[in-house]
């Protein structure tokens, strides 16, 4: 059971208050504890994703306004993955005070998967309660430090290395990159790239430096192979972002 004693300890680690305080009631409530599915936080849940995305990506679109759509595809991946959810919701204090059903109860932080759902779930909370705004402002002030942590690792900056090591494995040889153009001033140079890789040629892409266009060469390239999804992770792996409580 939500008592009042958590909903208010939950407002003083979220800095918001709520309007509708049921809609905090359910966002701390699992499943596994709730007569009603419909009254658990799996709705806010499946909500709090999508806010979370939108921002994550809105956020990414103006700090970076240089990176290609692949980069922002990656920093998103990172941000918004599992793992960083839960990291966020433990490191507030937020997972403690999910309600689970007596199956569930355990000694020790709870799964990473639960931890992650109730920061997803509060979020949603916080958007249907105080609006977009009221959820941005809470989402980036938890998360810009791992948006700025991810940015200044090579989290998005591995798709070459993930390409040359398909090739090395199927066909004993290394993907090579053409340049089709370089134009401009060399302050504000534009270059075109493509892959070539075991006689095929794949789509060519623009960057404003080798090193990034070479890199959405070969995400292009991945996809292609179908050895990378929409969200930038490899298909049928691990998902590989370290956190930094790591």
């Amino acid at each position: 059971m939500v008592t009042l004693e958590v909903l208010q300890q939950a407002e003083r680690i979220l800095e918001y208050h709520f309007q509708n305080s049921q809609l905090l009631k359910e966002a701390l409530t699992h499943s596994s504890c709730s007569a009603n599915r419909r009254d658990s936080n799996e709705r806010l849940e499946f909500l709090g994703d999508a806010v979370l995305g939108l921002i994550i990506c809105e956020r990414g679109y103006q700090q970076f306004p240089e990176w290609l759509e692949g980069q922002l595809t990656i920093l998103k991946s990172a941000v918004v993955s599992r793992k960083t959810c839960a990291a966020v919701s433990n490191n507030i204090g937020l997972t403690d005070l999910i309600r689970v059903g007596p199956g569930m109860e355990r000694p020790g932080r709870l799964p990473g998967s639960l931890a992650a759902g109730v920061f997803e779930s509060v979020v949603g909370a916080i958007y249907l309660d105080g609006g977009f705004e009221a959820a941005r402002t809470f989402i980036l002030r938890n998360m810009q430090p791992w948006i700025d942590h991810y940015a200044d690792g090579d989290h998005q900056l591995n798709f070459k290395s993930m390409l040359q090591q398909y090739a090395q494995r199927q066909y004993g040889g290394t993907p090579t990159y053409e340049v089709l153009a370089e134009e401009g001033p060399d302050h504000k140079k534009i270059f075109r790239i493509r892959v070539h890789m075991q006689g095929q040629v794949y789509e060519a892409t623009l960057g404003r430096t080798k090193k990034e266009t070479e890199q959405e060469a070969a995400r292009l390239a991945l996809l292609s192979l179908g050895l990378l999804d929409a969200t930038g992770d490899e298909i049928n792996s691990e998902n590989r972002n370290q956190s930094l409580s790591e």
